[in-house]
């Protein structure tokens, strides 16, 4: 009779359709672990492209163009010459072979660059009907451009045509709408603009408007779109003059060669600011310094003319941005860190807490004679069939959700994730069964002690921790990658020094509990202090979490406190209404009665006035004592009582002044003060403050309004406090001539680029990632424990125990290490802010510009993000523990009784 071979169940089939839910769940971890790793790296070269190309945008056409010159042989430029050298078809010619010089340096927008020539020197022209300001004639610029007709359309008249004779004393131009208006010319005007042999006579054949006026062909050089009043630089009264731009057909070459106005050729390349990106900032700035003085500058004179000159402000930008960079990358270096180690202590809780439910039967397979390679891929395979898809579809949305960004980081970080979920389970099962015991060792904290390995380990963390924040108090956020963990390593540190403590602090706090009537409290301590030596992973999470959202939140109030600050020092007051003349009687009345406006101050004042002893002038501001006094100290800025600016002095105004003019002048002695009007008053400063609302930047003397003339006294600027001022209202009531400024619109102008708004939403969703982790960590912790405490609740009733003195024993029994979080992580994360804070400066990641009046933003701790994070750890434990204690004392404790089975 034939044997019948036996069938043996794949491995992995049987394993999956015996725990689907447990496959369910680690696929949904690592979809989410995956896609936020993918995410991270997109998120931030999203925002660091929109970061540059709002710089290149910012920073204009003007300065970011890239220029190639070439001046004319001296002697000038005969007819025969501009035929065989200088004519558009050469001009042309010698821009193609330019562009791939340019182009393989610097992406180059072909559609917004040109060529032409045009003069350095502009030409005063005498034709008496053009403006004459203060009596200079207007000047012009003769400009022949390529392109003209593509990138304009015709207003009035026709667009200019190519001269009958090159070298004729006549041509035709056109000018901008803007140079039409404000130089009076029209179509069929004519100018003669002196040069060399006799005027050139240009008829304005028609007025153009721009197509694209922001764009690089025009706003390159902003004269050949809109006129300048320009002024003489001379002492005494303003000397000015209009100077605009005749734009002349391209055949006019020699033209615009012969006016002996230093004329050049030009070739403008734009570059293509759509498609910047960040991390090719390096390379763009070498680029442009070849073109500007290095072998791309020999090419291109090897090319075109041995004269060739290139020059841009396209390097200048790059280094702006890069500083700006620099100084935020580091911060979001910080959250960025916390939530991976966060992260990475789930994927590990995740892969311990399924070797801890399959104990038994791991260990029944060794003692069957699995070999431990053999058991480590038989959990690697069964894990990877889950992990691997999960992973590709967390990343497949990554890309999907973030397009537009590198996807070498994502890859690299969602395949990081999918390699540490795969090595989890596997690994915990070679370290619990490396050897066949009858019976599982003890894991509590009791019987494990630190081993010398991981003292060794403890004290190279100390030593990294202790060297990133020495290097960050030296060297601040440029002292390298290193310095982004010094937050995370500073609360490994913590969590490994509390797990040395806790159980002698639980222990210590047993022997008291002992003596209390009733065996809740002491049986709870006793459990608390023999936990499982696995709670460091937990602790681990909940301790860096907590330090990162800390840390992190600190950051994000700075940033906010930073831009609120310097919006107040801006402003002076919730809201300002200045004039340079004064304001209608009645005005304060209006705006008080509107919407969001609680207090209005009214004040009067000369930016012009000149102390008789000196040669600068002070703004001197007049106001109501009683009314500036709580203005300043409702907004904190210089208090003063009204008492200082009230005096006895019949022949004397009591002042108070910034530091500067109280230096100048003395204090506590009078001196003269001359107005716009000829008249004087005698100020004796009294009392010095470094600002004042009324005038928060600079110099300044305050004075009580009634002790200036008349003419001085009426108000010019109301200063208005309330939460939120009706923007609209205000600049609907205010006079035409009046500025309106608000404090919330300046505070917003302050995050005016995505680099420092998108690091601000990246370091948020990171910090909140991060807690969601570690909220995942506390429940995957107590999920571990929680057939053990069923268990435990399950014999106890059996010998008397009731259900309300169960959900108090689980509820005590959890808080120890919940409080132990929270204080830990309080703690340390207002010492890693401390410790910190002086290498760190949030100027770059809050305000525009580092020119601003609140000066050095400084880290500082703040009280919420202290003490939410570790109240909702402590509130989340202490519920999950009662929800396990009301449900474990509802079911059936047979189970949980029966002796041998698995639980």
């Amino acid at each position: 009779m034939r044997s019948v071979p036996a069938v043996v169940a794949p491995w992995v089939r049987t394993r999956l359709r015996a725990a689907p839910g447990a496959a369910l769940a680690l696929a949904l971890l690592v979809v989410l672990t995956a896609c936020l790793a993918g995410a991270l790296p997109r998120a931030v070269d999203r925002y660091e492209d929109a970061g540059l190309r709002h710089s290149l945008a910012q920073a204009g056409p003007e300065r970011t163009t890239l220029r190639a010159t070439a001046p004319i042989p001296e002697g000038g430029v005969s007819g025969e010459d501009l035929d065989v050298s200088f004519s558009p078809e050469v001009l042309e010619r010698q821009f193609g072979k330019l562009l791939p010089v340019v182009d393989g340096s610097v992406p180059v927008d072909r559609a917004q660059s040109a060529y032409g020539t045009s003069t350095d020197d502009s030409t005063a022209v005498l034709e008496p009907w053009l403006p004459r300001p203060t009596g200079l004639p207007a000047k012009v610029t003769l400009v022949a451009q390529s392109g003209l007709a593509g990138h304009a359309r015709v207003s009035a008249g026709r667009l200019p045509r190519a001269p009958a004779r090159p070298d004729g004393d006549e041509a035709e131009a056109a000018v901008s709408a803007a140079t039409a208006e404000a130089l009076h010319i029209k179509p069929g005007s004519v100018i003669h603009v002196p040069r060399l042999g006799g005027p050139l006579s240009v008829r304005i054949t028609g007025v153009l408007a721009p197509r694209d006026p922001a764009g690089a062909y025009w706003s390159t050089v902003p004269l050949l779109r809109t006129p300048a009043l320009e002024r003489l630089p001379e002492p005494g009264p303003p000397q000015t003059y209009w100077h605009g731009a005749l734009l002349l057909p391209p055949e006019a070459t020699l033209a615009v060669l012969g006016s002996g106005r230093n004329p050049f050729r030009y070739w403008h390349f734009a570059p293509d600011t759509g498609g910047g990106q960040a991390h090719g900032l390096d390379r763009l700035r070498s680029g442009v310094a070849s073109l500007e003085s290095g072998p791309g500058l020999r090419r291109a004179r090897s090319l075109t003319d041995p004269d060739l000159d290139v020059s841009s402000g396209l390097d200048d930008v790059a280094v702006a941005f890069g500083r700006l960079r620099s100084g935020i990358s580091p911060l979001v270096g910080v959250a960025a860190a916390g939530t991976a180690t966060v992260a990475a202590v789930v994927l590990l809780m995740a892969g311990g807490l399924a070797a801890d439910r399959r104990r038994a039967e791991l260990a029944l397979l060794r003692a069957r004679g699995v070999s431990l390679p053999g058991l480590t891929g038989r959990l690697l395979a069964e894990t990877a069939v889950v992990a691997v898809p999960a992973g590709a579809l967390g990343l497949t949305a990554a890309l999907v959700l973030l397009p537009g960004a590198r996807a070498g980081y994502a890859v690299a970080g969602a395949l990081t994730v999918t390699l540490a979920a795969c090595a989890a389970l596997p690994l915990h099962a070679v370290l619990a069964h490396r050897s066949v015991r009858l019976t599982g060792p003890r894991e509590d904290m009791a019987s494990v002690r630190p081993s010398r390995r991981r003292t060794v380990a403890e004290l190279t963390l100390l030593a990294l921790a202790a060297g990133a924040v020495a290097t960050l108090r030296d060297r601040g956020t440029s002292a390298g990658r290193l310095v982004s963990l010094a937050p995370v390593l500073t609360g490994v540190i913590a969590a490994l020094l509390l797990l040395r403590l806790y159980p002698l602090l639980l222990r210590r706090l047993a022997r008291p509990a002992g003596r209390l009537r009733g065996a809740v409290a002491p049986l709870s301590l006793a459990r608390a202090a023999r936990t499982r030596a696995s709670s460091v992973l937990p602790l681990l999470a909940l301790l860096t979490a907590l330090t990162t959202a800390a840390f992190g939140g600190s950051v994000l109030a700075g940033v906010a406190e930073a831009r609120d600050h310097a919006a107040l020092l801006t402003v002076g007051a919730d809201a300002r209404l200045d004039s340079a003349t004064a304001l209608p009687d009645g005005l304060a009345a209006r705006v008080r009665a509107l919407p969001g406006v609680r207090g209005v101050t009214p004040a009067a004042i000369t930016y012009e006035a000149t102390p008789t002893d000196g040669v600068a002038t002070v703004p001197l501001v007049g106001v109501d004592p009683p009314a500036y006094a709580e203005l300043t100290a409702r907004t904190g800025l210089g208090a003063v009582t009204a008492g200082l600016l009230k005096g006895s002095d019949a022949h004397s105004v009591p002042a108070v002044a910034s530091p500067a003019v109280a230096r100048n002048y003395g204090i506590r002695r009078p001196f003269l003060v001359r107005l716009t009007d000829g008249s004087t008053i005698t100020v004796l400063i009294t009392a010095v403050r470094d600002r004042t609302p009324a005038a928060p930047a600079g110099d300044f003397l305050v004075v009580d309004r009634a002790g200036l003339p008349s003419s001085a006294a009426r108000p010019t600027t109301l200063l208005l406090t309330g939460a939120r001022p009706d923007a609209a209202a205000l600049r609907r009531t205010a006079p035409a001539s009046a500025t309106v400024r608000l404090r919330a619109e300046e505070r917003a102008g302050y995050a005016d680029s995505p680099l420092q708004s998108g690091a601000g939403h990246v370091y948020t969703a990171a910090v909140a990632a991060g807690a969601g982790f570690a909220v995942l960590a506390l429940l995957l912790a107590l999920l571990r424990a929680a057939p053990e405490r069923a268990a435990l609740l399950a014999r106890l009733r059996t010998m008397g125990l009731t259900r309300a003195q169960g959900r108090r024993l689980l509820v005590l029994e959890s808080l120890p290490q919940a409080l132990l979080a929270a204080a830990g992580g309080t703690l340390t994360g207002w010492a890693a802010v401390h410790v910190l804070s002086p290498g760190i400066d949030l100027t770059t990641i809050a305000l525009a510009s580092s020119q601003t009046p609140v000066g050095r933003a400084v880290l500082r701790p703040d009280a919420w993000s202290l003490t939410l994070p570790a109240l909702t750890v402590v509130a989340l434990a202490a519920g999950v523990a009662v929800t396990q204690a009301w449900w474990t004392t509802r079911r059936n404790s047979a189970r949980e009784l029966r002796a041998g089975d698995p639980q």
